[in-house]
C-alpha cells in the first residue's frame, strides 16, 4: 500500500512539475494603453492606434505592437493560392512593432532592440521558398528612422527598407498566419504546435471604400522561426 501511494504521488509530482513548466513557458497578449513611440516619423504616428498590444513570455515584454488606424485594402481582392489575405497590397503599412531586447524574426535573424514599421509583403512564388510557411503572407520590419512615409511603396523599395533592420541582404520577415477558429477576446497569444510558435492575434481594421473601417482577423507570429531557417 505505500509503495502504491509512493507511486501514486510521484506520478500526480511529475505532472504537476511538466504542467508548471509549460505554464511557465506560455505567452500572453493585452491591450496597452501607451501611444505609439516617438522614435516613428510623425506622419506614421498619426496613422497608428493612440494605444497598443503587449506581448508577453516567461522573461517579461517579448515586444509590443500599434496597428494602423485604417490599412487601406482593396475593394475586389481576388484569391490566391497560398495567400490569406488577398485584400492587402504589398508594401502597405500595417503597424509598428517596439522590441524592448533583442528578438529573432521568422529567419532567426537577430535585430537590434528598437522601433519598426511593418509592411505587408508576398513570399516570392518561385520555388525558392518552398517549405518557409503554409502561406506567402508576410510582415517586413523595416528601422523606424528609415521609413517615414504613410503611403504604399513598391515591393523593392520594402526589400531596401527592410534590410537595413538585419544589415544583410535579406529583409526582417515576420509571418502572418491564420486567425484561431474559437472566438476568444481579443488580443490574445496562442500556441501553433506545428512549428512551435506563437502567434499573437488581433482585429485589423480594413478600409476598402468611403464606409467605416472593417475589421478582420489577423495573426502575426512573434516567437519562433521557419522549419528550415
Amino acid at each position: 500500500m505505500m509503495r502504491s501511494r509512493s507511486f501514486l504521488f510521484g506520478c500526480f509530482l511529475a505532472l504537476s512539475l511538466c504542467a508548471g513548466n509549460a505554464a511557465a513557458q506560455s505567452y500572453k497578449a493585452e491591450a496597452l494603453s501607451e501611444a505609439p513611440p516617438q522614435e516613428l516619423a510623425s506622419p506614421v504616428r498619426e496613422a497608428l492606434s493612440a494605444s497598443g498590444i503587449r506581448v508577453t513570455g516567461p522573461g517579461g515584454p517579448v515586444c509590443d505592437i500599434w496597428l494602423r488606424k485604417a490599412v487601406p485594402a482593396k475593394a475586389k481582392a481576388g484569391q490566391s493560392l497560398g495567400v490569406i489575405y488577398p485584400q492587402l497590397t504589398q508594401g502597405t503599412l500595417v503597424a509598428a512593432i517596439r522590441l524592448p531586447n533583442a528578438a529573432k524574426d521568422y529567419r532567426k535573424q537577430l535585430i537590434k532592440p528598437g522601433t519598426y514599421t511593418l509592411r505587408y509583403a508576398l513570399l516570392p512564388d518561385n520555388g525558392n521558398h518552398m517549405g518557409v510557411a503554409p502561406q506567402r503572407d508576410f510582415l517586413l520590419a523595416s528601422p523606424a528612422a528609415t521609413d517615414q512615409d504613410v503611403a504604399t511603396i513598391s515591393i523593392d523599395q520594402l526589400l531596401n527598407l527592410s534590410r537595413k533592420a538585419t544589415g544583410s541582404n535579406h529583409p526582417s520577415v515576420w509571418s502572418l498566419g491564420p486567425a484561431e477558429d474559437h472566438p476568444k477576446s481579443l488580443p490574445a497569444a496562442f500556441h501553433q504546435d506545428d512549428g512551435d510558435l506563437w502567434l499573437v492575434e488581433f482585429r485589423l481594421p480594413l478600409q476598402d471604400g468611403t464606409a467605416g473601417p472593417s475589421p478582420i482577423s489577423m495573426a502575426l507570429v512573434v516567437v519562433g522561426s521557419a522549419p528550415e531557417a
